[in-house]
């Protein structure tokens, strides 16, 4: 009994049942003022997809390139079937409810705008934003799924109108077009999206937070093509203010989460802060788990008195996965790892597994030779999306175990003899 109260007393207070998010100080806490971190997972790829997790990196890297490719096999009306099916896929209640049995407790959404609204390019009227219910719709049925779960769901902006960088894989971005750093109207555009996505979710005390722009990376002034050596980015402070302003007129509750320059992690020449329930956002790939590699964040958080969030992180060993949890737990910064599914994963929660028909187009991609019939092309498309599904993708146990069990051992221990959790997960859905 007295291991069912502590399991119980753990889950209520990661989980709780009052839980709108604000900022207290250096905390993230819910509206009973408790303490909550949060551990959370990156649905990269759903919404968006960057090439290497399709495995076209080699030749097609942002989304719109492998869209051409697709629909040069297919033609547009097959592409269009196949990201149908695609997104209808790639994450359902399943996922979710999947994703709360491991032990996580949020969720970050990385959304692209042309699910909500249509490029500046195709407004049939400039400054107009005509918009679109995919987004709006794919958004609230996971935030339902979410809620039943009693997880948070943070919305991500990671594709802005134009693109945010010189990384063009990251927010599908076009270089024959203008970007949002040089276009007024896609950042009025960007602008617009917020306030609407904020009317719409203003009241829902399972949306965790609002990052506005992820990891902007661009040159302003400075050399680095990627933002790593500006010293002061003022446009892209200047334009989170402004998507704070438009958010704050229809909605004061939620927490707004702005990240740096430079892949997220730059905040040379940040103004003075305009929102008092706000969140610093970092990412963190590739170094040493050790708070050296910490400091540049956590003197942030003590300068301004304000959370961080570890917004994304991931794609390494299951030692690296428990040493780094270990390390955020020890400053109680929350995370989101990244992503849920890819093909081929071997450094993530769940594999999709490819297949000889897919590998074929591949290789015709690559290397070109004789062009797969369009039946085939169709046929290879349509499995690989099929294998999107939860339940035919593959579960990697050894990492939730390094990310859950392995970090805190001891509480682990009791659960699974409580819960018989040493089993595979989807065998306990």
């Amino acid at each position: 009994m007295k291991r069912v109260i502590l399991l119980s007393a753990f889950l209520l207070s990661q989980f709780g049942t009052s839980q709108l998010l604000k900022t207290n100080g250096q905390k993230i806490v819910n509206d009973k003022g408790e303490n909550i971190q949060l551990r959370g997972l990156g649905l990269g790829g759903w919404m968006l997809q960057e090439g290497y997790m399709l495995k076209t990196a080699d030749f097609a890297g942002p989304q719109y390139k492998i869209k051409e490719k697709i629909a040069e096999l297919v033609s547009e009306d097959g592409m269009n079937e196949f990201y149908k099916a695609y997104l209808k896929n790639g994450i359902t209640k399943q996922d979710i409810d999947f994703l709360k049995k491991a032990g996580f407790n949020s969720i970050r959404l990385p959304m692209h705008y042309n699910l909500y609204t249509l490029p500046i390019e195709k407004e049939s009227k400039k400054g107009q934003n005509t918009w679109l219910e995919e987004g709006f719709k794919m958004t609230d049925d996971l935030l339902k799924w979410c809620a039943d779960n009693k997880m948070y769901l943070i919305l991500d902006l990671h594709a802005a109108p134009g693109g945010q960088g010189n990384d063009v894989n990251i927010s599908d971005n076009d270089k024959t077009k203008k970007s949002l750093w040089e276009s007024e109207e896609n950042q009025k555009k960007t602008i617009a999206l917020w306030k609407k996505l904020a009317e719409r979710y203003k009241d829902e005390p399972w949306i965790g937070g609002y990052d506005l722009i992820n990891e902007p990376n661009i040159n302003f002034t400075g050399k680095n093509p990627n933002g790593t050596d500006e010293m002061s980015n003022a446009p892209l402070w200047k334009l989170q203010k402004d998507i704070t302003e438009a958010i704050r007129t229809v909605d004061k509750k939620h927490i707004i989460i702005i990240e740096g320059n430079g892949w997220g992690n730059n905040y040379n020449g940040l103004t003075p802060l305009w929102d008092n329930n706000m969140v610093f956002s970092f990412h963190k790939y590739w170094n040493y788990n050790n708070d050296e590699t910490l400091k540049f964040a956590l003197d942030l958080r003590e300068k301004n008195n304000i959370p961080i969030w570890l917004g994304e992180t991931g794609e390494n060993s299951n030692v690296w996965f428990t040493e780094l949890i270990q390390l955020l737990d020890k400053h109680n910064i929350g995370y989101a790892f990244w992503p849920m599914k890819k093909i081929d994963n071997i450094a993530g929660i769940t594999n999709v597994k490819i297949t000889p028909e897919y590998q074929k187009l591949l290789d015709y991609w690559k290397n070109g030779g004789e062009k797969p019939s369009k039946e085939f092309a169709k046929k290879a498309l349509m499995q690989i999306a099929d294998n999107y599904k939860f339940s035919n993708t593959e579960i990697k146990n050894d990492i939730i175990d390094a990310m859950f069990r392995q970090t805190t051992d001891g509480f682990y221990k009791t659960f699974q003899k409580s819960s018989g959790s040493g089993k595979n997960l989807r065998d306990r859905l």
